[in-house]
């Protein structure tokens, strides 16, 4: 943001923004953080951020708990140390005080010499080379090769005790960087303090721990003792703060005779300064790579946390009702398994709506169905008592009987209509052949007692060629499809005139699907010799209650059957429709003549 300044003579004052300014900036901030609460409020983006940087974070303790104590930085420190120390016991060695004016004489062989025989000096003894470490003349070498290695020296003589320690150097920068400072633990802040918790966990509690002797007998350490013998020993160990310490300690001789031994040691922070290094580069590392895990694991959460949270959403309002319609967000371009649950919640929904108004619809029908003959019968039970004739009491009665059957047969009826659902929702579908179902269906109706003695008969084409699956069947509730052919049959011989005959015809079609792909299916096609369809029913006759039966009385029929059968059909994926068979055109008749009804069942093949 860019701050405007004001001149004041030759000082530039910054102007504060204005109150405005300052206003927007905490809306936008807070905007901000209700964003991030209310993203970080989702169970689901929680685990997902969780998931993704505890793998991470367990990645980083497991390289920071190996990092501190690999074996190959020790052991190159102990070879070098090893290496530095031969180099310094031989400058030692070299630089060393040597006794030759003195001749040792064996008092054993004076008392064996006979009488008259004499000691030869120069034949019997052999001079003894005395090698004494002086620190006034090792000191000033020891400073000068140790100093720049921040390496503690320490000297012992061939009895174990201290001579020389490089601490005691004056002036030495080892001793002023090893000395803490007075204020130390009370500069340390909390990340400090952390930090050497944590380093203190991830220490090895097996090593064994350091312990400065002083000017105590160097015997006490053993790689000293070790070197005292005439062998280098090198140990690892670790102080009360848990740094690494490496001592490595040599011999110091010549001509194979031990004069003392060197001791050096790492200071305490060295291998844990080179340690600590890495450890800082590998946590920068996870610092980046958890910033960039946790925008994925955000940008991934509200790919898939946020669009859930919408549909549970939608899917919660549609549950309390609280608009009329509710619309579930549409993700269906989604290729993902989010595209297909908002594609079968939208589904779903829409399935919910439409039964949900064919519900309401099927209840206002059924009371405006039966507000009918319920006052037809109450008018007829009132008028009743005070008829004066018999004739117009027996004409009441029929009225009466009327109304009563045609409730009951409503009744009935709206009961089938109303189990429908539930039977074809509990049902299992099982494979059915249609041509043994009609054969079924023909052979009852032309059994059946008909006063105008209409026929019935079945025609059934050869097989498809082509088509998946055993010829003529498909995927259905027998009984219902059954229902359903009774129906048309039914419904074609009421409106045959005497003596005609009703076409049940099975073939093979395809249709058009719903991405306009052909679809295999089975057609049945029920056609009649009557008086056909009106032109503005063909959908109408499908509707509830919808009779147009001029020529069989009032309240003859309850307009269900051909409901019921849509709504089976539709159940089993198929579709059926009206139509009407015309012959050739005629002046009187430009569009055909009517010849008679035609009902066609279309059914999709079992797959």
């Amino acid at each position: 943001m860019s701050v405007e300044v004001q001149k004041t003579s030759d000082i530039e004052v910054p102007r504060r923004p204005p109150p405005r300014t300052i206003r927007a900036m905490r809306v936008r901030r807070r905007k901000f953080w209700r964003a991030v609460e209310h993203r970080v409020s989702s169970s689901l983006t929680r685990r997902i951020v969780f998931l993704n940087l505890g793998g991470l974070v367990a990645l980083l303790v497991g390289f920071l708990y190996l990092n501190q104590f690999r074996a190959g930085l020790i052991d190159a420190r102990v070879q070098s140390l090893a290496t530095q120390g031969q180099i310094i016991a031989s400058a030692i060695a070299s630089s060393a005080t040597v006794d030759s004016d003195a001749i040792t004489i064996d008092p054993e062989r004076l008392l064996q010499l006979a009488p008259g025989q004499s000691y030869d000096v120069a034949e019997e003894a052999r001079p003894s080379f005395e090698f004494s470490i002086n620190p006034e003349r090792v000191g000033p070498l020891l400073r000068r090769l140790v100093s720049p290695t921040r390496t503690r020296a320490r000297i012992y003589d061939r009895d174990g005790y201290l001579l020389i320690d490089s601490r005691s150097f004056t002036g030495s920068p080892i001793l002023r960087s090893d000395l803490p400072a007075a204020n130390q633990e009370r500069s340390q802040s909390w990340l400090d303090h952390t930090w050497e918790r944590l380093r203190a966990s991830f220490g090895r509690r097996e090593l064994p721990i350091y312990e400065d002797i002083g000017t105590a007998n160097g015997r006490a350490y053993p790689e000293v003792g070790a070197a005292l013998a005439g062998g280098a020993d090198s140990v690892v160990r670790i102080n009360t703060q848990g740094e690494t310490i490496v001592s490595v300690a040599v011999p110091i001789q010549r001509f194979r005779t031990v004069r003392g031994a060197l001791l050096l040691s790492t200071q305490g922070g060295d291998i844990d300064a080179i340690i600590a290094s890495e450890r800082w580069a590998i946590i920068r590392i996870f610092v980046v790579s958890a910033g960039v895990m946790l925008l994925l694991s955000l940008a991934f959460a509200g790919t898939v946390a946020e669009p859930m949270r919408r549909l549970a959403e939608a899917a919660d309002r549609v549950r309390r009702g609280i608009l009329p319609r509710q619309n579930i967000p549409d993700f269906s371009d989604r290729p993902d398994e989010i595209g297909h649950l908002s594609s079968a919640l939208r589904d779903m929904t829409k399935a919910l709506y439409t039964r949900i108004e064919a519900i309401e619809s099927f209840a206002a029908d059924v009371a405006h169905e039966l507000k009918n003959p319920l006052t037809s019968l109450r008018s007829a039970v009132e008028t009743l008592p005070i008829a004066k004739t018999e004739t117009s009491r027996e004409r009441l009665l029929a009225v009466i009987q009327h109304d009563v059957s045609r409730l009951d047969r409503l009744i009935s009826d709206i009961s089938d209509a109303s189990r429908l659902d539930a039977e074809l929702a509990r049902g299992a579908m099982e494979p059915l052949d249609l041509s043994v179902m009609l054969q079924a269906v023909v052979s009852i109706a032309n059994q059946a007692s008909n006063a105008h003695g209409v026929a019935v008969t079945l025609h059934i084409e050869e097989p498809p060629e082509g088509f998946f699956g055993v010829p003529w069947v498909i995927q259905g509730h027998d009984s219902r499809l059954g229902q359903v052919c009774n129906n048309l049959v039914d419904n074609a011989r009421s409106f045959s005139p005497d003596g005609g005959n009703v076409r049940v015809t099975l073939r093979g079609a395809h249709v058009a699907g719903q991405h306009d792909e052909p679809q295999d299916g089975y057609e049945i096609v029920v056609d009649d010799d009557g008086p056909g369809i009106p032109a503005h029913a063909f959908e109408r006759i499908f509707e509830r209650f919808y009779t147009d039966r001029p020529n069989h009385g009032f309240g003859q029929n309850s307009g269900l059957g051909l409901a019921i059968s849509r709504q089976i059909i539709e159940a089993h994926g198929g579709r059926i429709h009206a139509m009407n068979r015309t012959g050739l055109a005629t002046t009187d008749h430009p569009e055909g003549e009517v010849l008679g009804a035609r009902f066609v069942v279309w059914l999709p093949v079992a797959r």
